[in-house]
């Protein structure tokens, strides 16, 4: 059989000895895309007790009544990083409240053998049941490679199998190793022998196989040529991210417009149907739940469509080599390339980028990791910098067509939170978190063509994360807006807006917003967007709603804020904390309140003398 070729699975006896199986491999390996193809969309994120490492548990969609553990990636079982210790732990069934895996899948990179046999032998030494799956097979063998699969699977003392998981071939050996029943038998195997390294051992097994290595194309030369150099690596990644917020803005835009049309088309039929508008029930429902909730779903193409592009990115391979690139610019402020890769992450949400620093090996750079990962600006600020943006800022072109206005302003909030990331690092690494700053070594995945699965399974996770959010979080405190909105009753009746809690609530910061020309309604957002940052939309729609539904939100807020206030609030929340979520991890992380105590009372100072200086700077310079 052709290794292009895409087979069937096999079928398989409904009796074979396993109730769960575990995948585990290093960064890069393609083994999340593995997990993808095996389990479609059954899937949910779930926390080991007692500690913050999140694995991903899926049902095999050929084998509904197995269980697929999707450990965190790594490249040893050595137990420096807690990601180690966790995994060895489940792995070895000491893992409280969590029993071992009756089998393993270990996922191997085919064009990068060289450091990875260590971990399959690792695995393989605990007894488990294990296969060791040689990933990214065609492009291993397309690319001059090869190998004797039968002395590695002898050398190894474990079945050997090519798959790909972006081409879905090899799959079928997967189930014959599930539903074998000598594949069942726990074996004791001495795979490194005593008085050797393991970097020997592996030498050896390479040897043996027969391994040679595949030959890099001339492509993926040339774009290394170009994607690693000093001068046009940085380029390149710059007009990479000018181009995805451009088309956040050019192709998103359109389709959020055409989401309110279809909300405010909705409601015209909506509405009639609950009733008169003075009903307590009908003003409940329209004006606190659909108003509050629709204000924050029409962002979600913009939402999709970043993260489309940034799975782009990092399944071809790129992101991979950004961060190769970033390592000398991590390293003027005292972290690593190591440390890029959670914040590469927290461009969409701060709690798994937070989580993702258990991956650096130094503690102090792991808490400088910690600390700065909240400036980078998450998807849950993004609702709000586009409706700010679409309100205030014309869309006029910049760069000729390639660069708009809009565009261009998002960039330059997202490299704001970039900027004040970095400063925050060398202030840290310079003073309380100072540390020798270790080596960096990433391997490089070859460049491959994001498949429209992994592409599609990635866009409906991030979406179906924002949509639970906007039908619970947001939902929630829309409802409790509104309320406070209609409270206290004066003879029977909601009193007006401005004398009603949610003002008072509002009223009690004014004080402190005033001076960069914010309201009281602002202040209401502010307060509630504690919770989570895009809750502000939530609010500020209801309480607009309230006072006047016949206008947009858009609309409403451009007819009560100047342009200063408006670039005031931008910044704040640039660099403002406005997430109770993240503060819990951060906690947890840290092991302490003192951390992310300090972090938010830093953060919100940046944001309040950031914002207050921007106020004041673009009234002078509107005035002269």
């Amino acid at each position: 059989m052709s290794h292009c070729e895409v087979p069937m699975p096999l079928p398989v006896s409904p009796k074979h000895p396993y109730k769960s199986v575990a995948i585990i491999g290093p960064p890069n390996s393609g083994k999340s895309t593995l997990f993808n193809r095996l389990t479609g969309l059954r899937q949910k994120v779930a926390n080991y007790p007692g500690v913050t490492v999140e694995h991903r548990l899926g049902q095999f969609k050929q084998l509904p009544e197995l269980t697929l553990i999707d450990l965190p990636g790594l490249y040893s079982l050595n137990a420096i990083s807690e990601d180690e210790a966790v995994t060895h732990s489940v792995l070895t069934g000491r893992m409280q409240g969590t029993p071992p895996p009756d089998a393993v899948l270990v996922v191997l990179d085919a064009n990068s053998l060289s450091r990875q046999l260590v971990l399959a032998a690792s695995v393989i030494e605990l007894g488990i049941p294990t296969m060791v799956l040689l990933n990214m097979s065609d492009v291993f063998l397309n690319s001059g490679g090869s190998m004797d699969m039968l002395a590695l699977a002898r050398e190894l003392r474990a079945p050997v199998a090519y798959v790909s998981a972006t081409n879905g071939t090899g799959l079928e050996a997967i189930y014959r190793f599930l539903d074998s029943a000598e594949s069942a038998t726990k074996l004791s195997l001495p795979i490194l022998p005593s008085g050797k390294t393991n970097h020997h051992w592996a030498a050896t097994v390479r040897e043996n196989a027969q391994y040679v290595r595949s030959t890099p194309s001339v492509w993926t030369k040339r774009l290394d040529d170009l994607f690693l150099h000093k001068i046009w690596g940085p380029a390149t990644f710059l007009v990479v991210v000018v181009a995805l917020f451009q088309v956040v803005f050019q192709v998103g835009i359109p389709f959020s417009n055409a989401c309110q049309s279809v909300f405010d088309m909705a409601a015209t039929y909506i509405r009639p149907l609950l009733g008169s508008d003075s009903h307590a029930f009908a003003a409940l429902l329209f004006d606190g739940v659909w108003k509050g909730v629709t204000s924050v779903l029409v962002f979600l193409p913009q939402i999709a469509i970043l993260f489309l592009f940034i799975g782009i990115l990092e399944d071809s391979g790129y992101l991979a080599r950004a961060a190769v690139m970033a390592d000398s610019s991590m390293r003027n402020v005292g972290l690593n390339g190591k440390a890029f890769i959670p914040l590469l992450s927290a461009y969409a949400c701060a709690v798994p980028a937070i989580m993702a620093t258990r991956t650096i090996d130094n503690k102090r750079d792991r808490i400088a990791a910690i600390m700065i990962a909240p400036f980078m600006t998450c998807s849950a600020r993004l609702p709000i910098y586009t409706l700010l943006i679409a309100a205030f800022i014309p869309d006029r072109p910049v760069v000729g067509n390639l660069l708009g206005l809009r565009a261009f302003s998002m960039l330059g909030l997202y490299a704001l939170g970039f900027l004040a990331a970095l400063v925050t690092a060398r202030l840290l690494k310079s003073t309380i978190l100072r540390s020798n700053n270790p080596h960096f070594a990433l391997e490089l995945p070859a460049y491959r063509w994001p498949t429209l699965q992994s592409l599609g399974l990635r866009v409906i996770d991030r979406s179906k994360v924002f949509l639970i959010r906007a039908g619970t979080i947001i939902l929630g405190v829309s409802l409790l807006v509104f309320l406070l909105s209609h409270l206290p009753l004066k003879n029977g009746h909601s009193p007006a807006l401005a004398d009603s809690y949610v003002a008072s609530m509002g009223k009690a910061i004014e004080p402190a917003i005033r001076p960069m020309g914010l309201n009281w309604k602002i202040g209401a957002g502010l307060i509630t967007s504690l919770v989570a940052r895009e809750v502000i939309v939530g609010t500020l729609g209801t309480i607009y709603g309230i006072e006047d539904d016949s206008i947009s939100l858009q609309q409403a807020i451009h007819n009560d804020l100047s342009l200063p206030a408006a670039l005031a609030l931008l910044v704040f929340f640039a660099f403002a904390m406005q997430c109770t979520s993240t503060l819990a991890v951060v906690k947890r992380e840290t092991m302490s309140w003192k951390w992310p105590a300090a972090q938010f009372i830093y953060m919100l100072s940046v944001a309040y003398i950031s914002a207050w200086s921007t106020y004041h700077l673009a009234v002078w310079w509107i005035a002269h």
